[in-house]
């Protein structure tokens, strides 16, 4: 009956359209449409597409879920629908969707630009917090393009990944892309440890990695382009312990699995989960090491000087980091591999430099920012809603400093009751309201009442969903103001 209806409704032009989304296959036509607040593909026609698509059939046409079934079904039918791997030659940025409604903003917002968009980027830190999985994820991604009409091309990044079943589980699920977070194997105590217990250990090391790293690098200078990069004794041995496990660890899991793949898989390291920042002589091992044993790196991501906190401009001094970047650019460049820059969203004081060094070829990412963007939208048009998530989000906040490391002062923030609802939306322009509302994303989203019902998710997505060509707009203001300070044509 539901079907019927909205066919009805459809014929009589009461029903919303997405125009970009009128694709045939083989004498099947399908396009996206959207009643009652959701989302439905409806096709006609006959064929072996019109057959696949499982949904309910009135007048000769098919009303269909955008489930992961449907999903798949286009994956077969129309390639542009499936994430694809993009090299080392592109720009790429990493446009993280933690609600799954950000992709046509997402799509908008790059097309025409020459940037390759990683629709489908979540960590498993991400995914547990949202009660996402890695499925839902693609799917959200896949119905985008395909309601954007766009054939331009996009990603899949298992982002941040560190065990080997999770790595399997992407991979296995069509992931083109891995960021592997090599934490759990860098020695932060040997990068902080005094130069003593550090010589300590290292002598603990057996004496086939002690000779290796010697030979190829003790007292050696390497030129990089105009920098000139040396490893002294006290130097090579603090970088050995604090890396060597890692390099073991980056090489064992390409060769188990980037390189067993059957396809493309775009490999990113992350040695940016450290408490200290990356020197680039550290950074400049790693990726010999990697490029000796013939691991094909699509990116790295050192942690650079200053703070690259959540939803905030760089913290710190820009001149030392635009003289370590040069250096990190120019030994990616070296290597063959782009610079990957995370938690890059809305450092805006530093994109220029990015840009810049990295002769455009970098990978950015991005998340919490689109995130931000919907609390804004909700902000301007469901200013209660917005009250309650702004109260709960300061009753929690410790709660989420579990899993973000921010500075924010939640007495810098101005007090609920002082604000209008007119001003609300300004929030989201002061860093301490940035950084509450970002990291407690999580805590709003699977917030509870008594009775088990959704304390703010239901009404979010209903908002957001009458409110989705803003929501749109804000995420191609938002985003293009990163790529054009990137210097993203």
């Amino acid at each position: 009956m539901k079907a019927q209806s909205i066919i009805e409704r459809l014929a009589a032009g009461q029903v919303h359209v997405y125009p970009r989304s009128r694709h045939e296959s083989e004498g099947t036509r399908v396009q996206m449409i959207k009643a009652e607040g959701r989302k439905y593909l409806v096709a006609e026609g006959s064929g072996k597409l019109y057959d696949e698509l499982r949904g309910e059939e009135a007048d000769g046409v098919k009303l269909c879920e955008l489930s992961h079934e449907n999903r798949l079904v286009l994956n077969r039918h129309f390639p542009f629908t499936v994430p694809q791997a993009f090299g080392k030659q592109s720009t790429t940025i990493g446009l993280g969707d933690r609600l799954g409604i950000a992709g046509p903003g997402h799509v908008q917002t790059v097309r025409g630009r020459a940037i390759h968009p990683i629709l489908a980027q979540q960590s498993i830190r991400e995914l547990a917090l949202t009660g996402r999985d890695y499925k839902q994820v693609i799917d959200a991604a896949a119905y985008a393009v395909f309601q954007e009409g766009y054939t331009e091309g996009y990603g899949a990044d298992g982002d941040h990944l560190k065990k080997e079943e999770d790595i399997r589980m992407a991979l296995d699920l069509g992931f083109t892309m891995l960021t592997l977070d090599c934490s759990e194997q860098i020695d932060n105590e040997a990068a902080q440890a005094g130069e003593s217990e550090v010589k300590r250990k290292y002598e603990e090391l057996p004496e086939s990695v002690r000779s290796h790293y010697e030979a190829k690098y003790l007292d050696k200078t390497f030129q990089v382009g105009p920098h000139a990069i040396h490893f002294d004794a006290a130097t090579l041995m603090r970088d050995v312990l604090v890396y060597h496990e890692a390099i073991q660890f980056m090489i064992y899991i390409y060769e188990k699995y980037i390189q067993t793949a059957g396809r493309a898989v775009d490999f990113e390291i992350s040695i940016d989960e450290t408490l200290t920042p990356t020197a680039p002589g550290s950074h400049f091992l790693v990726a010999s090491e990697l490029i000796g044993k013939n691991v094909d790196i699509f990116s790295m991501a050192p942690r650079f000087i200053g703070e690259f906190q959540k939803g905030i401009d760089y913290i710190g001094d820009i001149a030392q980091f635009e003289r370590e970047l040069a250096v990190h650019a120019a030994i990616a460049d070296h290597f063959g591999y782009k610079l990957s820059i995370h938690s890059g969203s809305d450092k805006f004081s530093v994109f220029a430099l990015v840009g810049s060094y990295t002769n455009g070829r970098f990978h950015v990412k991005t998340a919490g920012t689109n995130w931000l963007e919907a609390v804004r939208i909700v902000a301007k048009t469901n200013p209660g809603l917005y009250r309650r998530m702004h109260q709960y989000a300061l009753e929690h906040f410790e709660e989420a400093t579990a899993y973000y490391h921010v500075t924010t002062n939640l007495n810098n923030i101005r007090p609920l009751a002082d604000v209008s609802d007119e001003e609300l939306p300004s929030y989201m322009n002061e860093n301490d309201a940035r950084q509450l509302l970002h990291i407690t994303y999580g805590l709003l989203l699977q917030a509870k009442k008594d009775d088990g019902s959704s304390l703010f998710r239901d009404e979010f997505f209903r908002t957001l969903s009458e409110r989705e060509e803003d929501y749109e707009a804000a995420l191609r203001s938002h985003i293009g103001k990163h790529l054009d300070l990137l210097g993203v044509k």
